[in-house]
């Protein structure tokens, strides 16, 4: 089934918490934008595009998080396993991970606005890690807690879009 977790378990998953992963993936585009600083692709709108990307990340976190409080279970991302309710409000309606989708919104926007072709590796770094080592054993942990009904949510909504 499409969007079921699949891979085996892996000594990564669930260690590192996604706004670590973020900041050191920000941190991987500066520094590669800043390695060929010659070859920036400065363009039109740049900065309005940037501050919509990272304004749109954030909102998106504090909607997620606001959903998590209202349900009153645990958004800590490295114990899944104590989650106790599904939450499908909100952001949660369109994308199963808004908070991940956020802070990887987030991370592009400081792609355009390092405005460098190689700072798009953090973003890209950041989705396929958090996919890998912290979304895959979500889902795992939550449909081993809630079964039938996380089954039918991964079958409605989409992991990332």
């Amino acid at each position: 089934m499409a969007g079921m977790p699949t891979l085996p378990a892996h000594p990564l998953e669930l260690k590192v918490p996604p706004p670590v992963v973020a900041l050191l993936c920000g941190l991987l585009a500066w520094w590669l934008a800043h390695v060929l600083p010659g070859s920036r692709l400065d363009f039109p709108g740049r900065l309005p595009v940037a501050a919509a990307l990272v304004s749109a990340g954030l909102a998106l976190d504090l909607s997620a998080l606001v959903g998590f409080h209202r349900a009153r279970t645990t958004f800590n991302p490295l114990a899944p396993q104590r989650t106790s309710a599904i939450v499908r409000g909100g952001p949660y309606r369109f994308t199963r991970n808004p908070m991940y989708l956020g802070l990887a919104s987030s991370l592009t926007g400081l792609a355009a606005w390092l405005a460098h072709p190689l700072a798009l590796a953090g973003p890209v770094t950041f989705v396929a890690w958090v996919t890998r080592f912290q979304i895959v054993p979500e889902e795992r942990a939550l449909l081993a807690a809630f079964g039938a009904p996380y089954a039918d949510y991964l079958r409605s909504v989409r992991r990332w879009l």
